[in-house]
C-alpha cells in the first residue's frame, strides 16, 4: 500500500501536527504534498524522512492546480490518497479520481456547526463540500461531534469513520524545571499565577475573552501561543486596559514535535509542553471546535482546563476528565472562575483517563483499519484509470475555468458572542 497524503498547508496548526504524528506510525510508505506554504512542520516531516512536495498553488482561483496536482498523484502510482483540511479535500478528490486512484479518504479535522476552519460556513462552502465528497471512498471525523454534522450535511452513514486525534502524553507531562526555566526567560515572577492559551489568533477562537478576562485579574499573568491576524488586535487591547506587561503573545508554538520557532533569530519562546510546564491553568474559549487538542495536551500536564468546547471531553463521561470545566463564554463569567482558582492555588493533578484514551498510536491503527477497509471496498480495476463517477445520469465534468472555489478564508467572520 502506497499513500499520498494532501493537505493544504504545513504551517503549525492542529491538523499539520497531527499528519506528521500520524506518519511516524503508519506502517505504510507515504508521501505528502501540500498545496501552499510548505512551513515549519514541512521541515520536520522532511527531517523525519517522509518526502514533501510543494505543489505552489497560488491561491484559490488557481484552477491550473487541479491538471498539476492529477499529474504527480497518476505518475506517482499511489494506491491511496489521503486529503486533508478544505482546500486540498476539494482539489484533492477531484484529482484522485481523474488519476485513477482506487481509494481516496479525507479527514474532517474542524468542521463545527457554524465554522469550518475557523471561518463561517457559506452555502458556497457546504455545497461544493458535499459535491466532492461523493467522489471519496471515506471521510474521517475527528469525534463523534464531528460525525453528527457530516451525517446532518448528507454524508451516508457507510462512509462516515471516526478515528479520534491523537497526543503523545509523556511530551506534555509537568516538568519543575521546564516551569522555573520559562518563567525566568519570560521575566515572570515565580509565585505569580499565570493563565495559558494556545491557538490560532482568529475571530472564531475568541482570545479576545480570555485576554479580556486576564485583564481584570491584577498581578494575574497571560501566556498565550499562537500567530494569526487578531495579534495586534489583542495587544492593542491589553495595552488599552493597562495590562502589557501581563499579556504575553508568544508567537506560533509546537505541541506536536520540534518545529523552529517563527520568531526570527535570537528570540525566545516555550514550546508547548514547556509553556505548559509554566502556567497554572489552561483556558480555551473557543465556542466551537471538532475535537480539543490543546485541552487534551494541558490535561496531560496535569493541569485545570476551562474550555468553551471540547467533544475529546464531551462525549466521555465526567469521571474522565475531572480537572476540565465549561465555561459559557462570557468575560465575567471566565474571570470569576480564574479568580476562584487563583483563590483556591490547585495543584498539578494526576493525568486523567481520556489522555490514555487518545493515545496517537491507537489513531494511527484506526486509520489503518479505514485505509484497509476503502481499498478492500475498491478492488483494483483493470484497463483504464478509474472514471469520475457520473451524477444523476450525466457525465461529471471539470470546472470550467471561471469557476471560483469557495474558501473558508474569504467567507464573513463568526457573529460576535457576547462578553457580557
Amino acid at each position: 500500500m502506497k499513500v499520498l497524503h494532501v493537505i493544504t498547508d504545513l504551517d503549525v496548526g492542529g491538523a499539520e501536527q497531527q499528519l506528521r504524528l500520524l506518519l511516524r506510525r503508519l506502517p505504510v510508505p507515504c508521501e505528502v504534498l501540500t498545496l501552499t506554504s510548505p512551513g515549519p512542520v514541512a521541515e520536520g516531516i522532511q527531517a523525519d524522512g517522509t518526502p514533501v512536495t510543494h505543489l505552489g498553488m497560488t491561491g484559490n482561483r488557481d484552477l491550473t492546480a487541479l491538471p498539476r496536482l492529477t499529474r504527480l498523484i497518476r505518475d506517482g502510482g499511489y494506491d491511496l490518497v489521503h486529503t486533508h483540511l478544505y482546500r486540498a479535500c476539494v482539489y484533492g478528490r477531484v484529482a484522485a479520481r481523474l488519476a485513477g486512484v482506487r481509494a481516496v479518504v479525507a479527514t474532517e479535522h474542524s468542521l463545527g456547526d457554524a465554522v469550518i476552519e475557523g471561518r463561517r460556513l457559506t452555502r458556497g462552502v457546504r455545497t461544493l463540500y458535499r459535491a466532492t465528497e461523493r467522489l471519496g471512498t471515506a471521510t474521517v471525523a475527528v469525534s463523534d461531534t464531528v460525525a453528527a454534522r457530516l451525517r446532518r450535511w448528507g454524508v451516508p452513514e457507510q462512509r462516515i469513520h471516526v478515528v479520534p486525534n491523537g497526543i503523545e502524553a509523556h511530551r506534555f507531562g509537568f516538568d519543575p524545571a521546564a516551569r522555573a526555566l520559562v518563567r525566568t526567560r519570560l521575566g515572570l515572577p515565580l509565585d505569580a499565577f499565570v493563565v495559558g492559551g494556545a491557538g490560532r489568533l482568529v475571530p472564531g477562537k475568541r482570545f479576545d475573552v480570555l485576554v479580556r478576562a486576564v485583564t481584570q485579574l491584577p498581578g494575574v499573568h497571560l501566556l498565550l501561543a499562537g500567530a494569526g491576524p487578531e495579534r495586534d488586535m489583542l495587544r492593542r487591547m491589553a495595552e488599552q486596559f493597562g495590562s502589557g506587561n501581563r499579556i504575553h503573545l508568544l508567537g506560533e508554538r509546537d505541541g506536536a514535535a520540534d518545529v523552529p520557532a517563527a520568531d526570527g533569530p535570537g528570540a525566545f519562546g516555550p514550546d508547548i509542553p514547556g509553556l505548559l510546564s509554566a502556567i497554572d491553568v489552561f483556558v480555551s474559549p473557543s465556542p466551537d471546535e471538532a475535537f480539543g487538542l490543546a485541552v487534551l495536551e494541558a490535561l496531560a500536564s496535569g493541569l485545570h482546563v476551562l474550555y468553551g468546547s471540547c467533544p475529546a471531553v464531551d462525549e466521555l463521561p465526567a469521571d474522565q476528565a475531572p480537572g476540565a470545566r465549561h465555561f459559557a463564554l462570557h468575560v465575567h463569567e471566565l474571570a470569576t472562575a480564574l479568580r476562584e482558582l487563583r483563590r483556591q492555588a490547585p495543584d498539578r493533578l494526576p493525568v486523567p483517563p481520556v489522555v490514555r484514551r487518545y493515545d496517537i498510536t491507537r489513531s494511527a491503527e484506526a486509520l489503518l483499519s479505514v485505509y484497509e477497509q476503502a481499498l478492500a471496498d475498491t478492488p483494483a480495476r483493470r484497463g483504464s484509470p478509474t472514471p469520475v463517477p457520473p451524477r444523476q445520469g450525466r457525465a461529471a465534468a471539470l470546472p470550467p475555468a471561471s469557476v471560483s472555489l469557495p474558501d473558508p478564508a474569504r467567507s464573513p467572520d463568526p457573529s460576535p458572542i457576547s462578553n457580557r
